[in-house]
């Protein structure tokens, strides 16, 4: 898996208008219940962050584009959970981790809205909370409103910290 974000890397850095995009798709995945479970890209959408300082990519539409990913994620992760309600835990790859809806549910119950904004931020309960909102019925626009929020804030979080990275890196070895 890290040889093929290694490609997706070098694909950005050698064809930097398809930044937005291929940060889009992997915020999607990333966000997707199911799909977020057995592909990880957080680290991807780092290293693309660190590319950002380097190479001249513009920030705002690469960044504008993880948001828009993250929320469509979520909202497909509600939307499912709403529709499928408990059946959702029988579904591969969720009925190989029983545990992680069950957190995830517990999680919104005991936070509520906050739970999606905060249940963005830590890998496991960003592919259950989506989920267990759905299967609550948290009301709609509370869930959107706290989806994209913390899509946006999320995206830049991480695209920010890989091009803090990248220019600490370049600090240190100019200091060497």
């Amino acid at each position: 898996m890290e040889e093929s974000f290694r490609g997706i890397i070098d694909f950005v850095r050698e064809h930097q208008a398809w930044a937005a995009p291929v940060v889009m798709a992997l915020a999607f995945g990333e966000s997707l219940a199911f799909i977020s479970l057995v592909v990880p890209a957080w680290g991807a959408l780092v290293a693309i962050g660190a590319l950002i300082g380097v190479s001249g990519i513009s920030f705002w539409p690469v960044w504008l584009a993880g948001a828009a990913g993250a929320a469509l994620g979520d909202w497909l992760s509600y939307w499912f959970g709403y529709r499928y309600k408990d059946n959702v835990a029988q579904i591969w790859p969720l009925s190989k981790f029983p545990g992680l809806l069950l957190r995830g549910e517990a999680f919104v119950q005991k936070w509520g809205v906050p739970s999606i904004f905060i249940g963005r931020f830590f890998g496991p309960l960003r592919a259950s909370v989506p989920l267990a909102a759905g299967i609550f019925e948290m009301p709609f626009w509370s869930f959107q409103i706290a989806n994209v929020l913390s899509a946006l804030v999320w995206s830049a979080v991480l695209l920010l910290f890989g091009d803090g990275l990248s220019i600490a890196a370049n600090w240190i070895l100019r200091s060497i």
